[in-house]
């Protein structure tokens, strides 16, 4: 019976199959970390209490969510339409936008490197978050929203002392200054030393809790450091910033993401 099965699939059902399966997936990738998930777990959750209501003869239910589904296309336009947006301008810089692009985030490394270095030689005390494969939807909702080019100008702007937005994290999400003022967790790690501000701790605890990178400015000494799953790089130079950007952001994240 299996032999006859594998006689019926020939190699376009095959490529039909892993194209729908490409397609799903970087779907996924899309809406991950963003409220979509929870719009999507909604429609589910709908279709589900359709399905019953047909089962078990709730007509009028039936009825009533029937005559939601007509408008809810409609609904999901206006809710969610920058991030359609976007996710069309990706799919149009790169069709298979589930791969990463060094095109796409070459351009903002050296916009950080160059906000860095600059921020550093001026002790001007700076959080920079930046999202890899994990959303950080939670912390870009307590900040101030402001989908932004990513630009040294702005980065050093944000972190001015004189602007209001300068206390807290600035978070970077595809390539876009996500929010600014953003508050992080701090980590609860004892052993961690006290010479470290808050930053430091900040950076530590988003890191611990995703898979986010952080970057640090001390503001007493002007030392630079890096973040990463739970463990901080200190004393970098913009040689040393550039390339451990680059590990992180764009080596190992192909090898996280394809995994």
């Amino acid at each position: 019976m299996t032999g006859e099965w594998l006689e019926l699939i020939t190699w376009r059902d095959l490529l039909d199959i892993a194209l729908v399966a490409l397609v799903i997936y970087n779907l996924l990738l899309l809406i991950r970390g963003t409220r979509a998930v929870q719009v999507l777990l909604g429609i589910l959750f709908l279709s589900g209490i359709y399905y019953l209501a047909g089962v078990t003869g709730l007509k009028t239910l039936q009825a009533l969510l029937r005559s939601l589904v007509i408008i809810l296309p409609i609904a999901i336009i206006v809710l969610f339409q920058q991030e359609i947006r976007r996710a069309l301008a990706s799919v149009g810089r790169n069709p298979l936008f589930g791969l990463p692009s060094n095109g796409e985030i070459e351009p903002t490394i050296n916009e950080i490197v160059l906000a860095v270095t600059a921020m550093a030689r001026k002790r001007i005390g700076a959080l920079i978050v930046v999202q890899r494969l994990e959303g950080l939807k939670n912390f870009i909702e307590n900040g101030i929203i402001l989908d932004a080019k990513v630009s040294c100008d702005l980065l050093m702007s944000i972190f001015t002392p004189d602007n209001p937005l300068h206390d807290g994290a600035v978070i970077i999400q595809d390539g876009r200054v996500a929010a600014a003022a953003s508050f992080l967790p701090l980590t609860p790690n004892p052993e961690l030393s006290i010479q470290l501000g808050t930053r430091h701790r900040a950076a530590l605890g988003v890191s611990e809790e995703t898979d986010a990178l952080a970057v640090v400015v001390s503001e007493e000494t002007g030392a630079v450091s890096i973040a990463i799953n739970g463990k901080i790089i200190q004393g970098l130079d913009a040689k040393a910033l550039r390339n451990t950007l680059f590990r992180y952001l764009v080596t190992e994240l192909k090898k996280e993401g394809g995994a």
